[in-house]
């Protein structure tokens, strides 16, 4: 019996930014961005948007674009690294919020009896959900489990990260029936307890802090978005722990160079062109290419064999990171539709290729695993429509951007939007403080 991905639908904000427009406005030669990087735009949530509505989003596409019975599902398992609450999981929301659009046709709370949580370790949580979803269908083969990998990047202004910001949501269901792609179970593993990129609460004196309530403790600890990270140190903390969990996959695999089985090398893409330039090392190592300086990595990321390497295996899958941004949990799956979508539109057969993951979070940890795509997939990608749907977006103006980014809005970008949105946060009720309620337009 084979286990694997039945089916994907997404998310994506309908706004998003010029990249060439920020790098104009931060002093930034828009070439660096956009040639150097592979960015063109910047996904940006609206005011009514978070990660529980990209969750739902997702999750209800999936539901409706593949008549999936959500009285089937058995777990819904969210990775994610923008949770709205410390304690309530995030995935509760993004349930409570599809339940109320199927209650005409399924009843009342469909999601009853079906198991709900959130997964967090960085980027990697979408790829944690996907694991632990493989195990549940392998031991119960009759049901099924959704993975939501949903989050929003964002950093400071005028960071070193902010020109990477992105945002959105993926969401596969996970069965027997592995319609679009059979995973094996074979998982490379490496992690070690680091701080390249971190999201801490930090603390302030109760006096320094115009307006704190005075039942507040005198030290009162508050959570941003924003994280403190190192970029230089991520990166090297990326390449390590994928060096160490590919080496970890070769051995419980016995295979020798298993990244030229691969179709596609599926990455956690920060930026578009990430993936390409940290697998030099592997491929290095692999080949009996050393380097010590970087202007020998540089070498060898220019050779012919590496360069077509990138073209055929990397390549398609950096062309949504680029009008997107980075995704967090779910840039790895989003590299993984934009491949199958351009395979799917260029005509090209996959059935039976084998394709490759590499999935990273800060902290740290990779995972690194394969599988091989189904005889259904073009069934299961017709329904996606990526690249059509990310042309469909609003740009915004640079002003726009910044007051979003600063929380200055008080009313949508989009006041026509249609789907699920964040109505209101309970002030004044003592006991409800913090309450987030939504709703769906139609």
């Amino acid at each position: 019996m084979s286990f694997g991905i039945e089916a994907a639908g997404y998310y994506v904000p309908g706004l998003y930014l010029e990249i060439k427009d920020l790098a104009e406005k931060r002093g930034i030669e828009p070439a660096k961005l956009e040639k150097g990087l592979g960015l063109h735009k910047m996904g940006l949530s609206d005011v009514h948007e978070d990660a529980a509505t990209f969750a739902a989003e997702a999750l209800l596409k999936l539901i409706k674009d593949y008549q999936i019975n959500p009285k089937e599902i058995a777990r819904v398992y969210l990775g994610t690294e923008s949770a709205v609450d410390a304690a309530k999981p995030t995935a509760s929301y993004a349930v409570q919020m599809v339940e109320k659009v199927l209650e005409e046709e399924f009843g009342t709370r469909c999601f009853r009896n079906c198991d709900v949580l959130d997964m967090t370790f960085a980027c990697v949580g979408g790829v944690d959900a996907l694991h632990n979803a493989l195990d549940f269908v392998r031991v119960n083969p009759d049901k099924k489990a959704v993975v939501i990998a949903s989050d929003y990047a964002k950093y400071e202004l005028a960071s070193s990260g902010e020109y990477t910001q992105g945002g959105g949501a993926v969401a596969l269901l996970i069965s027997s029936k592995p319609d679009l792609l059979e995973i094996e179970n074979n998982w490379g593993i490496a992690s070690e307890s680091v701080f390249d990129f971190f999201k801490p609460r930090r603390a302030y004196k109760k006096e320094d802090l115009n307006g704190a309530p005075e039942a507040y403790p005198d030290t009162i600890e508050i959570f941003t978005d924003e994280p403190v990270f190192d970029g230089q140190y991520s990166n090297q903390c990326y390449q390590d722990r994928i060096r160490e969990a590919y080496n970890h996959y070769k051995e419980i695999t016995g295979q020798e160079k298993p990244y030229e089985n691969w179709k596609y090398i599926i990455f956690h893409l920060p930026y578009a062109f990430h993936g390409k330039r940290v697998f030099t090392e592997i491929y290095s190592l692999e080949n009996d290419l050393s380097y010590e300086t970087a202007d020998e990595q540089k070498a060898v990321a220019k050779s012919e064999n590496y360069l077509k390497l990138i073209n055929d295996k990397i390549e398609k899958t950096q062309r949504a990171s680029s009008e997107i941004g980075n995704m967090y949990t779910a840039s790895i799956f989003m590299a993984f539709l934009s491949a199958l979508q351009t395979s799917f539109n260029e005509n090209e057969e996959l059935t039976g290729t084998e394709i490759g993951f590499v999935g990273y979070g800060s902290g740290s940890k990779s995972k690194i695993f394969a599988g091989k795509v189904s005889d259904g997939w073009r069934k299961v990608v017709e329904k996606w429509d990526l690249f059509e749907k990310l042309n469909q977006r609003t740009s915004v103006d640079f002003d726009t951007y910044e007051k979003l980014h600063r929380k200055q809005l008080k009313k949508s970008v989009n006041n026509q939007y249609k789907g699920f949105g964040l109505v209101s946060i309970e002030t004044e009720n003592p006991v409800l403080i913090g309450a987030r309620y939504y709703s769906y337009q139609k």
